[in-house]
């Protein structure tokens, strides 16, 4: 999976189309990302010792991660993402459209 946490995207698909936020979490076992702000559903919370008081809340849920796109670093702009190596031997992510680096 190529979208890690940290990454600014924009959602391509879905109700939240053209939405854009940053992973906060990266599930790879199940090809989906978490992503602040976007894909939200109501849940029933239980009160418990950590959280005084219940009721219905918001919570982001999961998105697959073909439904999302990376935004280059330069431009702003959703890219696509490929991978180099560098001259010390290191594996870096590379935005398709500009060529910058998205790593490091």
């Amino acid at each position: 999976m190529k979208i890690r946490k940290g990454d600014k995207v924009r959602v391509l698909s879905g109700k939240d189309r053209g939405r854009e936020g940053s992973v906060t979490q990266a599930f790879p076992t199940e090809d989906k990302v978490l992503i602040e702000g976007v894909n939200m559903a109501k849940r029933h919370q239980k009160p418990t010792s950590a959280t005084m008081q219940g009721g219905i809340i918001d919570k982001a849920m999961p998105i697959h991660v073909s439904n999302v796109a990376v935004l280059s670093p330069s431009d702003g702009q959703p890219t696509r993402i490929g991978y180099r190596f560098t001259d010390t031997g290191d594996k870096v992510r590379v935005c398709r459209r500009t060529g910058v680096d998205l790593d490091g």
